[in-house]
């Protein structure tokens, strides 16, 4: 509950609505990755490297989701 405590306070000071909204997706997102067991590092350097070979090709995008991208990192590394 701290955590969430202290980033409502935090998103005070970001600047502006558009700021604080942009804020919030990224604690989201690695939020979503501590509860997938992904770090949250190693996924966001690797999803922000693909992001726009995705976008190229037209990928699904919900692959590079943590849940979704686990499966996928996990049969490249081995």
């Amino acid at each position: 509950i701290r955590p969430l405590a202290l980033g409502r306070k935090n998103y005070l000071f970001c600047g502006n609505d558009a700021s604080a909204y942009r804020a919030a997706i990224v604690y989201s997102l690695i939020a979503t990755c501590k509860a997938a067991e992904v770090d949250p590092r190693i996924w966001m350097e690797d999803v922000l490297s693909k992001i726009p070979y995705y976008e190229r090709d037209e990928k699904n995008m919900e692959e590079l989701l943590p849940r979704n991208w686990t499966k996928s990192y996990q049969t490249c590394s081995e």
